[in-house]
Formats: structure tokens, C-alpha cells, sequence
């Protein structure tokens, strides 16, 4: 018999038993009834049907037949009209006379079925080939069962078949649903109707579709552009089935993520210019993923401006200084000396001051500034020029009581050194002699980006000799100078770059006015 079979409530099963017994017993006749629930005469369970006169018990009054004839082997049989009470298992004993009665393990499980069974695969996703099976019982050889579908309407690619199992006996009519599934298939309403020729028995089973598919990022939401220390809501909109989880991302990093259904927030309370850039809000789910992203500016004031370039450098080199701050919008960018504008750049993050050749002159403070609608900061620099020494106009000799004082004034950077040369003398007198004082301003040393000026006295005792030169020289790493120093008379009579022709000029002319004098007396 088949270990296990179904019926419609209502309809009727038969269930098709053979059975076999040792030749060599040649019984007169052989007889046998069924048992529900246990094989087992001692365990007095519900008599369901014989195959003589007999009692049953009252639930199987009527209602069960033993079809098959036990003579023949056969052991066949049929319940109906079936209702929930009758499902269970069902046993056969044979009864072959005397001590020769059997009742065999085998036995028939029933299962007494409300609706038709409808299979729905547990994932139905959209854009993929979906099969839904309808199994109908059709066990019942005077019922013959008639199926269809409902709600296919609309359906993409459509098609059904059927198909009849049979596993030991135990029939079923397998009816199958095939079809594309899209988004919009979900909530459709499916059924599966079951009809019976010559009778008012009718089935059904429905499912609702619950369609999946891959998730999708509807919108993001948020600001374009917000000023620094404003607090910023990005949103995120999205479907999927199943629900997608949500999250936020700025680069790589992910900032927030939860299983929503609906959307996700995320919330930078207090937006810093770092945080500029990037932000993709993902749904994923086991069926696929999707992202949307936007741009997040962050407005914000210069920062202070930093230097590139050469701020020390020596007389006639070229100069470059790159002055720079971050913001955005792009500031506009100057580099002032007083109120002079040296160097502009608008709407750049940078402005080069550059000078084909510098000179002492431009050696000094200078000013870098950023502005844009936000704000401003600014950034004072010195750009210090070193140079070979300059002998300046004050250096002189002045001849004066016992002797003459001498002046040897020069101005360089860095701060030069000073000496007196007397040619006649073949002598050179430095800072450190006895008769030489050197004096030098606060600061001296290369301090002060114009330069250092430097004063050395030269004190000239005794008669001076008519032929005496004087030679002022002064020098630092980026060259020498020297120059012979005038004699100025304290009365005004100046010695200028005394010499043989200077010498030869003033005699002749002091002969000429005693000439001049001693006639006017004779006359």
C-alpha cells in the first residue's frame, strides 16, 4: 500500500493494498478487515471496514468500504466522503481462519486536506523566472480533479502545465504556474480554484505575492554649501525588499549605518571645513546594492596665510615669496609695503611677490593678506637684502687743535668692518687701536632688515704732515670698499685730495697775493 496518501475534505480516497501469505496454508477462505490507529487486536483500536459481516466502529459507518477482495489478494480500500477526524494511519490484518491471522507493520498515513497545497519559493525577486505548484490529490477514482489559476492577468511570460505523480499508488496532480516576476507583482493575489466534474465540491488556494527586489537610494538630501560651525542634516530615501540597510559614508569611512525601511539621517552637529567633501548614502540588501551621493561645501573665513620663498637674500639676486591661505570661497590674496600694493591675486588660493633684482631699498616689512565674504587674516613678514658696504657722506677728516679727527662711516649687511689706511705712513690702523673708536647702533649685527651702519673714528695727533692721505675702507662677506677721506679746514678752508698739483696751485697763489700786497704799500 502507499505509506502515505491525501483526500479533499468531502471527497473520497482509495487506497490500493495487496497482500501475500505462505502457499502451503491453502485456507478455505480468506477474509480481513482494517484497523485505524494500531494493528494490534489487544489494543482495541476503531474497526474501519471487513470483508464479512461485522461490526465498525460508528465514525467509518458508511463511510468506508473494503473494496478489494481479500480472496484475490487484493486488500484495497475506500473512505468518503472524507472529513479531518478520518486522517490518520490505517492498518490491514488478514484473517486466513483458525490461528492463522496476521496484521501487518505496513500501513497507510491519510491526510485529509482543507485547501489544495500551493508552493510559493520562499524568495520571489523581481526579474527572476518564479514557479508556483498547486499539488491536487487525485486519489479518488469518481472525482476527477480540474484546476486553474486566478489573477494572472498582466502576468510577463507567463505559462502553465501539468503534471501527474504517482508514488506507490498515491496520486497527485501537480498543476504549475510560471512567470517573470517585476516590482509591481508585489501584493498580487494568486489562486489556485479546484473543480469536480458532476459535483458542487470546489477548492482553493491563494497566496500573495511578496515580491523582493534589489534596494534603491530615492533621494539624499541636504545643503549644498553651509557656513562653518552650522549644524548639517543629510537625509537619505530609500526602497527595497527586504528592507535595505542604510548607510552613510564620507570616503571609505562609514559615518552611520541601521535596517530601515523608510530612510536615515545623519547629523553633523557642528560642520568643521574638514568635513567638506564626499557623502554617499548605500542600501543593500541580499539581492543588491545602490548608492547616491552629494557635495558638501563648507564656507569658512582665510586661515592665517603661511610663506614659501626666500625672505633673506643678497643685493641683485631675484625674489620670490608665495603668500597663501585656505578657504572657500577663494579669498583674494595681497602683499602690501605701507600702502603700496606689491601683489594681488583674486579668487586664488595664492600670490607670488617677485622682484627681478632686489636692492637694499627693498629690504622692510611687508604685509600678506586674505579676505574673502567671510572673513580675513593677514601675516606680516620682513624680507631682509644683504649687501656689500656704502661709504656714506659724513665720512671726512677735520683738522682741529693738535692733529685731525677722521670719520669712516659705511652702511652694509651684514655689519661691515672698518680700518684706516695711510699710504704715507705705509700703515693701516683697525677697530682696537688706541686711536680708534667704533660705533655701531642698537641692533647692530644684521638685526634690522635695511642694514647696519657702522662709525670708526680716527684720531690724528702731532703736526700733520702737507702730503698725509687718509683711506677709509670698509668690507663685510659680500665685498670691500675703500676711499681716501677729504680734509675740511674748521674755518672753511677745505684740502681736497691733497697732492702735488693741489699743493703747487695753493703756493702759487699765496705768492701772487704777497706780491700783489707789496706793491700796493711801495705806492
Amino acid at each position: 500500500m502507499p505509506p502515505s496518501l491525501s483526500g479533499l475534505s468531502g471527497g473520497c480516497v482509495s487506497i490500493p493494498c495487496r497482500f501475500g501469505y505462505p502457499e502451503e496454508l491453502r485456507p478455505s477462505a480468506v477474509h480481513g478487515l482494517w484497523y485505524f490507529g494500531s494493528p494490534y487486536p489487544k489494543n482495541y483500536p476503531p474497526v474501519v471496514a471487513r470483508s464479512r459481516a461485522g461490526a465498525v466502529h460508528e465514525s467509518f459507518a458508511g463511510r468506508a468500504e473494503l473494496s478489494g477482495d481479500p480472496g484475490l489478494r487484493d486488500c484495497s480500500l475506500r473512505l468518503g466522503p472524507l472529513s479531518p477526524e478520518l486522517a490518520g494511519k490505517y492498518y490491514f490484518r488478514g484473517d486466513l481462519g483458525g490461528y492463522n491471522q496476521y496484521s501487518f507493520a505496513e500501513h497507510a498515513n491519510l491526510e485529509v486536506l482543507e485547501e489544495p497545497l500551493l508552493e510559493v519559493p520562499p524568495d520571489v525577486v523581481a526579474g527572476e523566472e518564479v514557479e508556483l505548484q498547486c499539488r491536487v490529490p487525485d486519489n479518488c477514482p469518481e472525482l476527477r480533479p480540474r484546476v486553474r489559476w486566478e489573477g494572472t492577468e498582466d502576468l510577463l511570460e507567463v505559462s502553465e502545465r501539468q503534471v501527474r505523480e504517482d508514488q506507490s499508488g498515491a496520486a497527485t496532480l501537480l498543476v504549475l504556474l510560471r512567470f517573470r516576476a517585476r516590482r509591481e507583482d508585489g501584493g498580487r493575489r494568486l489562486e489556485c480554484r479546484v473543480a469536480f466534474a458532476n459535483s458542487s465540491l470546489a477548492f482553493q488556494a491563494a497566496t500573495t505575492l511578496d515580491v523582493q527586489y534589489a534596494p534603491r537610494v530615492l533621494e539624499v538630501s541636504g545643503p549644498g554649501e553651509v557656513v562653518e560651525g552650522s549644524p548639517v542634516d543629510l537625509g537619505c530615501e530609500a526602497e527595497g525588499r527586504p528592507p535595505p540597510l542604510l548607510s552613510w559614508f564620507r570616503g571609505a569611512s562609514v559615518l552611520r549605518e541601521e535596517p530601515v525601511s523608510t530612510g536615515l539621517h545623519l547629523l553633523l552637529p557642528r560642520v568643521e571645513p574638514d568635513q567638506a567633501g564626499t557623502y554617499s548614502c548605500v542600501a543593500e540588501n541580499r539581492h543588491g546594492r545602490h548608492n547616491r551621493s552629494l557635495e558638501l561645501h563648507v564656507a569658512y573665513a582665510p586661515r592665517s596665510p603661511m610663506l614659501n620663498g626666500s625672505l633673506w637674500v643678497v643685493a641683485g639676486d631675484p625674489v620670490w615669496v608665495t603668500c597663501g591661505a585656505s578657504s572657500h570661497p577663494a579669498p583674494i590674496v595681497s602683499v602690501t609695503r605701507g600702502r603700496r600694493v606689491v601683489a594681488v591675486a583674486v579668487y586664488e588660493p595664492q600670490v607670488t611677490m617677485s622682484l627681478a633684482s632686489a636692492s637694499p631699498e627693498d629690504a622692510g616689512e611687508y604685509l600678506c593678506r586674505a579676505e574673502n565674504q567671510h572673513g580675513e587674516s593677514s601675516l606680516p613678514f620682513n624680507l631682509t637684502v644683504e649687501y656689500p658696504p656704502i661709504l656714506l657722506s659724513d665720512s671726512r677728516c677735520t683738522p682741529g687743535g693738535d692733529g685731525a679727527r677722521c670719520v669712516c662711516s659705511a652702511s652694509a649687511l651684514p655689519e661691515p668692518s672698518l680700518s684706516f689706511e695711510l699710504p704715507s705712513r705705509n700703515v693701516t690702523v683697525t677697530e682696537g687701536h688706541r686711536d680708534v673708536t667704533v660705533t655701531a647702533p642698537p641692533g647692530a649685527g644684521g638685526a634690522s632688515p635695511g642694514g647696519v651702519t657702522v662709525t670708526a673714528v680716527l684720531a690724528l695727533r702731532g703736526t700733520l704732515d702737507p702730503r698725509l692721505a687718509v683711506l677709509c675702507a670698509a668690507r663685510n662677506p659680500h665685498g670691500s670698499v675703500r676711499q681716501q677721506l677729504r680734509f675740511q679746514h674748521p674755518g672753511g678752508l677745505v684740502w681736497a685730495k691733497v697732492g702735488p698739483v693741489g699743493a703747487v696751485v695753493a703756493f702759487a697763489v699765496v705768492i701772487a697775493l704777497v706780491c700783489y700786497l707789496s706793491q700796493s704799500r711801495r705806492k
